[in-house]
């Protein structure tokens, strides 16, 4: 067991920070409640960001970017969404700083003040609104990977953060049909992008009016379980109707040479993607990377006591390299830098995985040690036996399989089927302990048992109502986390209230 790492069972919250700093994933910044993002973490969000990005482009969708100052007064026009953000917006009021008795102070103050976004709805709907004049116009698919700043009372490195970086998916249509067939679109994107790069499996919903997205006529979400029983939302999918459109008149000619409103979406997904692997996969060790999303793919580690067997361990070890990389590589490695103590080789220059070899003046214990804390899914030993025998010792950093292959067993397609069952390891893993851990409850005393003493999802019959929720949230600490879709139709007694109800929905304690 890490050292280093306070074990789950004693204190979990303790334990997900251990992992992030044993992996130098994250840092806290000077700015209370911002993180740094150390560059193995900024790795994994950029493997996201590809994936993501590409199914974004093969659904229609195209990038822009818009500015990260709003108008206050944007956001007044829309009166429950800036009632949901009033509390979380930092407010621009001074554009230069001058010198003063005690330093620097604030000077030349702003005719109206900005705010820093939150979300993109307000700005982005008044540049369509100058945009769209004609159904020919629409629809509008536009999507940016942004920072926003949403200050939180209470923070966590990747799950809840000042400023995060995230994706904000905005788009514009000529019906309602076709932007809630949009809306629904796109929550599908997120929750194959989740199971099959992520290996999270995740539940499909609608969001209550009470957790709906401030303005929004219906939201969805993904939800995901963590190893302690708690719920976290993954990605939001909103259908927002008319009321943006209407507030920043987005208006279109229309086939009858009627003028009539767009209707509008949006979507998002953040780095929050990353607080989940973290604590969906790993374990008492460190981290547990999804193979799809790793940065490196497999670490080799030499062994040996002399020149002699370094030397032959080394030939034998760009052999692996060959095998797994290609020749082509191995040269261009060699150009690009010959002399560094851990040496990277990509596997493919699309992604940007790579393999390593770690040539670092350490034990070989500690080495294996620091690519075990990072989640790498394959580590790979040689020593002289393993060059002797024409062999080496290939070890799975989810759970600790080894076997030993000879180097004809090696090659890029036996990476790729490896990384595959890694892959599906996980998944099935994650989603068995998902499975184990939703219950059904007949009654609202059931579910606080249930919640009390074992946490995890609960399936229970509940008819939507603001005030009851409350109640169950201020009494159990307890939310709901959705809807449930694709339901059979059938009526049950409401937990809370007894009245009959065809809803049924997951409540869970959540971050």
């Amino acid at each position: 067991m890490a050292k280093n790492i306070k074990p789950r069972h004693q204190d979990y919250a303790q334990w997900y920070l251990d992992v992030i700093k044993a992996a130098q994933l994250a840092d806290y910044a000077p700015v209370k409640g911002c993180m740094v993002i150390r560059p193995e973490g900024y790795a994994v969000w950029e493997a996201i960001q590809r994936d993501l990005d590409r199914r974004f482009r093969e659904t229609g969708h195209v990038n822009a970017y818009f500015p990260l100052l709003i108008p206050q007064s944007f956001l007044a026009r829309e009166a429950e969404h800036v009632e949901g953000f009033a509390m979380e917006c930092a407010v621009v009021t001074h554009s230069a700083l001058q010198r003063g008795e005690n330093g620097l102070v604030p000077a030349g103050k702003l005719e109206e003040p900005l705010i820093v976004r939150p979300t993109s709805e307000t700005v982005i709907g008044y540049m369509y609104s100058q945009w769209v004049q004609s159904y020919r116009d629409l629809p509008l698919l536009i999507n940016q990977w942004c920072n926003v700043m949403r200050w939180e009372l209470r923070t966590r490195l990747f799950l809840r953060t000042a400023e995060f970086l995230w994706q904000e998916g905005h788009t514009a249509h000529e019906t309602a049909e076709e932007a809630r067939a949009e809306t629904l679109r796109m929550l599908d994107v997120y929750a194959d992008f989740a199971e099959q790069f992520l290996a999270l499996p995740v539940i499909k919903g609608q969001k209550t009016d009470a957790e709906k997205f401030p303005g929004a006529d219906t939201t969805y979400s993904i939800e995901a379980l963590m190893q302690d029983g708690k719920a976290l939302q993954c990605a939001t999918s909103h259908y927002l109707g008319q009321n943006f459109a209407k507030v920043f008149d987005i208006k279109f000619l229309g086939r009858d040479q009627k003028t009539e409103f767009a209707y509008t979406t949006s979507w998002g997904a953040s780095t929050r993607l990353i607080g989940a692997i973290i604590m969906m996969h790993s374990d008492d060790d460190g981290l547990i990377l999804p193979p799809y999303a790793a940065p490196t793919l497999a670490a080799i580690v030499p062994i040996f006591k002399s020149d002699a067997e370094r030397q032959a361990v080394a030939q034998f070890a760009e052999k692996v390299v060959a095998a797994l990389a290609g020749p082509d590589e191995l040269a261009a490695a060699a150009r690009r830098s010959s002399s560094d103590a851990i040496r990277g080789y990509f596997v493919d220059q699309m992604t940007a995985q790579r393999i390593v070899v770690d040539w670092r003046d350490a034990r070989p214990g500690d080495k294996q040690y620091h690519w075990e804390q990072r989640g790498v899914p394959l580590r790979i030993e040689i020593g002289p036996r393993d060059v002797a025998a024409g062999t080496m010792v290939v070890k799975r950093r989810l759970d600790r399989e080894k076997e030993t292959l000879a180097l004809g067993d090696l090659s890029p397609q036996w990476l790729r089927q490896k990384m595959g069952q890694i892959h599906a390891a996980m998944l099935a893993k994650a989603r068995t302990f998902c499975d184990q851990n939703t219950r059904d409850a007949q009654s609202y005393d059931q579910m606080k048992q249930i919640l009390t003493e074992q946490g995890g999802f609960v399936r229970a019959w509940f008819k939507p109502d603001r005030a009851a929720e409350a109640k169950i949230k201020d009494q159990i600490k307890a939310t709901v986390r959705c809807i449930l879709l694709d339901e059979p139709g059938d009526t049950g007694p409401c937990i809370f209230s007894g009245e009959p109800t065809q809803t049924r929905v997951l409540f869970a304690q959540a971050y």
